[in-house]
């Protein structure tokens, strides 16, 4: 699907950390969020050519309702369509036999896995279901079970599939929700999170794929966050994590056979834990912010739990990692500033051994292959999502998948530029400008700002997709922002936004990103919009209604509109998880606050156009949360134009919807933002 931050990182089966809102990505199981689309008044290209305004029209997908939108002209679609066509490829799992990639893609409607037997090789489609099929994973060992993970119509109640004889098999219940699928180092078993037993809480499952009937449940909890983090080496021991803030984590040790817990880390404060893996010596492996402001690599001690970091203190997070087969190195991701450093360490000393050259972007979903090589899939502002893997002796970076950009030179993308602000406290707050070419489109130009989800989240430099038609062909400059409660900056800052009393200080660094970008030379300061998707949808709420005079619109995408509805309305298991970062609606005092600070009881505010989308089956910010706050625009004569699809979730990820989205998009831009 499209990217609404411009970021792709690949949410593999069996990340443990239960993060809420996982980064904006191509083909994760998490957010889904549609691009913020470019601009086109509909009778624009015919009026242009001093014809009659076209009237052939696009037909709305059957899924669509388009509420206050006018019709999409066939002209509008026409002359968007090379942006339209850009795909990406993400890369899933090495077959550990056949030696080729497990890669998901799109050709039709939707995301489907494929295999590609070599670099450069044909993407052989597997999967041919209606629904996307973002993820799999290839057993270790043989590479006899290929396991499929897949919802439907983004209610995000995931099951897991065996792929089989080109069907999937089905093995979990078919309506709970299963998900962190993790492997035994041998491929004999897997481990999994259900909310089977009651509908809410996160119970841990093992089961041996090739029969379901061997699911047994091995632990249960009455809460969530629970997941599997890894397999000790010998299988017999699960390291189980236990996600209870972005600030806070918890690690334990699972007997498989027994089923007795007992805790691993013992920490005093609150600390945050990444990801967590055994080495085949047995030696365990993680990321920890324990004594840091960021997310460093390090070993626990199984006896101690204590952390200890492995070699010298980093100034930015430790993204993700891997452990070579034989256990000697480690290839390890760095977040610097939101672009993404590959390096392989030695495993003792933590010594950079090689730092392997890479575009500047984004990169994720790394993995060892048994013969050493390292996949993975990586993004920039020149290229879309694309699968590779890396030699790690001689540092060659071989690209598998050249995925298609609708026969557009990707080149002709702008890289962007690294922008910081002060904040009302002086707070150093900073995001990505992508600046149209100023001699195709001289003078000073509309901007659109955007704000990503999460809010634990980050805007990254990675392929715009169909936001490159805004800045190559409207001249529409964009502007990605990372406000207080971003990840990637550090512990301290991400907990500057915690719980309904300090919630609208991000808001307030929109303000100060605008004060400072309305000094900008090149940009029109009477033609700023705002956008964001989900939390990034109520901080456009709460710019169009805290600073209304600085907008001359704006478009919220799956946002929240009321922090009470909200979270008496969310998916209950998603409860707990969500109140330590925006407060608990059951206190009277923090309720009060929740609807001090809500955008629907401040509707009246909203002064300038605004357009609205949502999923019909978003399990975490409903379909409620969208009407309420239209028809509180309407019903003070307000502009409000309403996207539904009825078959999507947190976000559209079906093509058709996407496309359709897209075009809305461009016809509400042009006629509130360019007009």
């Amino acid at each position: 699907m499209v990217l609404l931050a411009g970021s792709v990182v690949i949410a593999k089966v069996g990340n443990w950390r239960n993060n809420d809102e996982p980064e904006d990505q191509e083909s994760a199981m998490g957010l889904k969020l549609g691009l913020l689309a470019a601009a086109l008044w509909v009778a624009a290209p015919a009026l242009a050519q001093g014809t009659a305004p076209d009237v052939a029209k696009v037909q709305t997908p059957a899924a669509i309702v388009a509420d206050g939108i006018p019709p999409v002209p066939a002209s509008l679609r026409d002359a968007t369509l090379p942006y339209m066509e850009f795909r990406t490829a993400s890369f899933q799992s090495w077959h550990p036999a056949k030696r080729s990639m497990l890669i998901a893609t799109r050709f039709g409607n939707s995301n489907q896995l494929h295999e590609v037997l070599a670099p450069g090789a044909a993407r052989t489609q597997l999967t041919f279901e209606q629904e996307p099929v973002p993820n799999g994973s290839v057993s270790p060992g043989k590479g006899d079970v290929t396991l499929v993970s897949k919802d439907v119509g983004g209610n995000e109640n995931f099951q897991l599939y065996r792929f089989e004889n080109g069907r999937l098999v089905l093995l979990t219940d078919g309506k709970s929700r299963h998900q962190g699928a993790t492997w035994t180092k041998d491929g004999s078993l897997i481990a999994y999170t259900s909310n089977a037993r009651n509908g809410r809480d996160s119970d841990i499952y093992v089961m041996d794929p090739r029969d379901a009937k061997t699911a047994r449940r091995v632990l249960e909890r009455d809460s969530n966050g629970w997941s599997v983090a890894d397999f000790a080496p010998d299988g017999k021991t699960a390291l189980v994590g236990r996600y209870v803030s972005v600030q806070k984590s918890e690690l334990y040790l699972l007997d498989i056979a027994s089923g007795s817990i007992r805790p691993l880390t013992k920490d005093a404060v609150a600390v945050s834990y990444g990801e967590a893996k055994f080495a085949p010596d047995g030696r365990l492996f993680a990321t920890s912010d324990a004594g840091s402001d960021f997310q460093q690599l390090g070993t626990i001690d199984l006896a101690t739990g204590k952390f200890s970091p492995l070699g010298a203190p980093g100034l930015w997070d430790v993204d993700s990692f891997e452990i070579s087969p034989d256990g000697r190195s480690l290839a390890v991701v760095t977040n610097e500033a939101g672009v993404a450093k590959l390096s392989i360490r030695d495993a003792s000393t933590g010594r950079v051994i090689s730092t392997p050259a890479t575009p500047a972007g984004v990169i994720g979903g790394l993995e060892y292959a048994p013969w050493g090589a390292i996949g993975f899939t990586l993004s920039s502002a020149r290229s879309p999502a694309d699968a590779y893997s890396l030699d790690p002796a001689s540092g060659q970076l071989t690209r598998w998948t050249q995925s298609e950009t609708g026969g557009l030179d990707p080149n002709a993308n702008v890289e962007p530029e690294f922008v910081k602000a002060k904040s009302f406290d002086g707070l150093e707050i900073s995001g990505f400008l992508y600046r149209p070419d100023p001699k195709k489109f001289p003078g000073k130009r509309p901007l659109i700002v955007n704000i990503h989800g999460g809010p634990e989240s980050q805007s990254r430099p990675g392929f715009l997709g169909r936001n490159n038609y805004l800045i190559n062909e409207r001249g529409i400059a964009i502007f990605f922002s990372n406000v207080r409660g971003s990840t990637g900056f550090g512990k301290k800052f991400v907990s500057l936004d915690n719980g309904p009393f300090l919630r609208e200080d991000s808001v307030k660094d929109i303000a100060a990103y605008v004060a400072a970008l309305k000094k900008d030379a090149g940009l029109d300061p009477t033609r700023f919009a705002v956008t964001g998707g989900s939390y990034g949808g109520y901080m456009t709420y709460g710019a169009l209604t805290l600073y209304p005079e600085i907008w001359r619109t704006g478009l919220a995408i799956v946002a929240i509109s009321d922090f009470v509805t909200f979270l008496e309305n969310t998916a209950e298991y998603r409860r707990d998880l969500r109140r330590p970062e925006y407060g608990d609606e059951r206190d009277p005092k923090q309720r009060a606050k929740l609807k001090e600070i809500s955008p629907l009881g401040r509707a009246d505010r909203i002064a300038v156009p605004l357009m609205v989308v949502t999923g019909g089956n978003d399990p975490r910010v409903p379909a409620s949360e969208a009407d309420q706050i239209v028809a509180a625009v309407r019903k003070r004569g307000g502009t409000a134009w309403h996207l539904l699809a009825k078959n999507e979730g947190h976000g559209f990820a079906k093509k058709e919807n996407q496309d359709y989205q897209f075009w809305t998009s461009l016809m509400f831009w042009d006629k509130t933002l360019l007009n």
